[in-house]
């Protein structure tokens, strides 16, 4: 749902969060066309081989976790690390340049339901020196 407002700038209430795809879109940042191309893996439980091969397709990162699930919170270090790991390898052209990265707790507007507090993503964030946001 988030990358779907993102291109086009409306909710989409009905959206299957299970279904994996790649959204092509145009945008004008800064006054330059920027031509994405986003792979939205819908979190779904994968191997370790695919999970390389998604990050190692990436240029940039949004790690995107439930504030109603603690769980996906749970895994925003290992992906981190992954994507830490994977770009800074010597085989990836440059080597050392890391790619954008940023930690996203979505969903937070349901409040009565929040098992990640938005000091815990905060803390996370501060740990893992990326920025952080919380949205709805």
């Amino acid at each position: 749902a988030l990358t779907v407002r993102f291109i086009t700038r409306r909710f989409i209430g009905d959206y299957d969060p299970t279904l994996e795809m790649i959204y092509r879109h145009v945008a004008v940042i800064d006054g330059e066309m920027a031509h994405f191309e986003i792979l939205d893996t819908a979190g779904q439980e994968e191997d370790s081989l695919q999970i390389e091969e998604k990050i190692k397709w990436g240029d940039g990162f949004a790690v995107v976790y439930s504030v109603t699930d603690r769980c996906s919170f749970d895994e925003v270090m290992r992906l981190c690390f992954l994507i830490n790991h994977l770009h800074s390898s010597p085989k990836r052209s440059g080597g050392s340049d890391q790619p954008p990265v940023v930690i996203v707790g979505n969903k937070k507007d349901l409040q009565f339901d929040r098992m990640v507090s938005t000091e815990d993503g905060e803390n996370l964030s501060k740990a893992l020196k990326l920025p952080f946001y919380e949205i709805s």
